[in-house]
């Protein structure tokens, strides 16, 4: 019987992270094309070292500093295969790697994504803030339809034969002074918070991380596919 496993990495490099990912995600893409057994998933959680990620159809533009002035900032920046634009990572924001067959769990990748953003918003409720989604915007906000919509979630997967990997980042303790230095996530008329902001003190990073990818996988084992129907 397969099994789901949760790896806890600490903070992380973010190379070292994605060819972590990218061995157990290959496996599992190789296995399938050879219709053979695909294995156990895991579910990797990581912070980061500062790092700037652009997605597959990220815009140039929306990274605001030059090479040279992110190298004396100690910044990285790696332009990558998943989707969405662009994002900054770095120590205190809960990076979370599902590397899944969503045919086991009978999952479309829409539903898939509507099940990261639910439980992120699950988590987060535990400490009062309310995420919404807003239409035509991946991840989770704050301040739906308001002045000060601000993003707290971002997200981003690839799937190849139904197995994905990236996945989600959530600003828990972050230094949110790290997304002056891109249009998150491409926006420029959009905020960027954190649970700290919100909450106005320091978190437990390994108790929201616990609680995150308890949520994650009591989502996954309702196979929750119309989690956001109630909530818009």
């Amino acid at each position: 019987m397969s099994k789901i496993t949760v790896r806890d990495l600490g903070v992380m490099a973010y190379d070292e992270a994605w060819t972590l990912q990218h061995t157990l995600f290959d496996a599992m893409v190789s296995a399938k094309k050879e219709h053979a057994p695909v294995g156990d998933e895991t579910v990797l959680i990581v912070e980061h070292y500062p790092v700037i990620t652009l997605g597959k159809h990220a815009k140039a533009a929306n990274l605001l500093l030059s090479d040279e002035e992110l190298a004396k900032r100690d910044v990285e920046c790696r332009r990558i295969e998943r989707g969405g634009d662009i994002t900054f990572h770095g120590p205190g924001q809960i990076v979370m790697y599902p590397i899944l067959d969503l045919e086991r769990h009978g999952l479309g990748v829409k539903d898939y994504v509507n099940l990261l953003e639910e439980a992120v918003v699950r988590t987060i409720a535990k400490y009062g803030i309310i995420g919404e989604r807003v239409d035509g915007a991946s991840g989770v906000w704050i301040g739906k339809d308001t002045a000060r919509e601000r993003k707290i979630c971002a997200l981003g997967v690839k799937c190849s034969r139904f197995c994905t990997m990236h996945g989600l980042a959530l600003n828990v303790n972050t230094d949110l002074r790290g997304f002056s230095m891109i249009n998150p996530c491409g926006f420029i008329d959009k905020g960027v918070t954190s649970m700290s902001v919100e909450t106005g003190r320091d978190l437990d990073i390994a108790k929201v991380k616990s609680e995150l990818s308890s949520e994650f996988l009591k989502l996954l084992g309702e196979n929750t596919k119309t989690a956001w129907k109630n909530r818009n």
